[in-house]
């Protein structure tokens, strides 16, 4: 099964591009750039990353950016991201960015975008990996300050396909963001929403109603609401699940617990994604074996989280119906 999942062709749809820096990278632009972060070593940093829920992830997460600084900076982490996508056969990727927690340190919302860009630019022509911008809010600051990062974004609108919300779930409802939302759709943006992670299934409904997300990201705690479960299933609401995240952030104590073997049974589409890798303990085929290994699933089951992947992405029909060819020739 190793090789299998290793081979398997696969698209990444929940992966925070700020969460990809690893402690080699962290060090490094915290002496290219002089600033300091609260550890001695690599390993120490490591070892921090024991965290009890979201919040205490998040805390560790923002004081981590803050030696990203240019638009070199941003290109060298967002190309290290990609090279470890295509050596584990992700061949399609859709990447959050969170240019709050950027423009808030003064580094204007163009150096973040054209680092992310350039390097998505090079990894289609060097690596061969597709890939689309997502830019997400954060859901702890205000609906205005949300408003002003898309009034910047505007502009770049033929870079960025979509917006979205993460951070602080609990307390933060879509419904806080209702207005953005419907000005980001106005101008053209498609909609996905962080929901249903720590937060309760309403936040699900909310997302879908008031927002109108098109892609629920994590969406794990719809389990516990029978009418959403249908709901989604009916109107195929794709759910990228972030199986070693939700154990890391104790939504589940143990994989075995989690909720996506009876999210992939119910019939819900359900994809496998790595959320801030070097945080959670793996990247997406590491994500693949642990949800394989607890479940025991199928050669079959596992074909079928991929080409979810696929089928979920923000893709014209032709792009996925290659990619899903790539795939069944791959399975045979």
């Amino acid at each position: 099964m190793d090789d299998f999942i290793a081979g398997l062709p696969k698209a990444e749809l929940h992966l925070h591009i700020e969460g990809t820096l690893e402690p080699e990278l962290a060090f490094q632009l915290s002496e290219k750039n002089g600033i300091a972060i609260p550890f001695q070593s690599v390993d120490e940093m490591r070892a921090a990353y024991n965290f009890k829920d979201l919040q205490s992830f998040l805390d560790l997460y923002y004081a981590s950016i803050s030696v990203v600084l240019t638009e070199e900076d941003f290109h060298d982490l967002t190309m290290a991201y990609l090279k470890k996508a295509a050596s584990q056969n992700v061949r399609h990727t859709e990447i959050f960015f969170d240019p709050q927690s950027h423009t808030d340190r003064n580094i204007p919302f163009e150096t973040a975008l054209n680092g992310i860009t350039a390097a998505l630019k090079q990894a289609q022509t060097e690596l061969g990996i597709s890939s689309h911008l997502i830019l997400s809010f954060l859901r702890h600051l205000s609906e205005e300050s949300a408003i002003q990062t898309l009034q910047q974004a505007i502009p770049f609108r033929e870079q960025i396909i979509a917006v979205g919300l993460d951070s602080s779930e609990l307390g933060h409802p879509p419904s806080k963001f209702v207005n953005v939302f419907a000005e980001a759709r106005r101008q053209g943006f498609r909609v996905v929403c962080h929901a249903g992670e720590e937060g309760p299934p309403e936040y699900i409904t909310e997302a879908l109603d008031l927002l109108q997300a098109e892609r629920i990201d994590h969406g794990v705690r719809c389990m516990e609401d029978a009418a959403l479960v249908e709901r989604l299933i009916e109107e195929q609401i794709p759910l990228t699940v972030c199986p070693l995240s939700n154990i890391r952030l104790c939504v589940f104590e143990t994989m075995t617990e989690h909720s996506l073997k009876r999210m992939l049974d119910a019939g819900l589409v359900v994809s496998v994604n790595s959320d801030d890798p070097p945080y959670f303990g793996g990247y997406v085929n590491e994500n693949f074996l642990a949800v394989q290994e607890a479940f025991d699933l199928s050669r079959d089951q596992l074909v079928k989280l991929a080409r979810n992947s696929f089928e979920s992405a923000f893709l014209t029909e032709e792009e996925k119906q290659k990619l899903i060819s790539e795939l069944a020739d791959y399975t045979g």
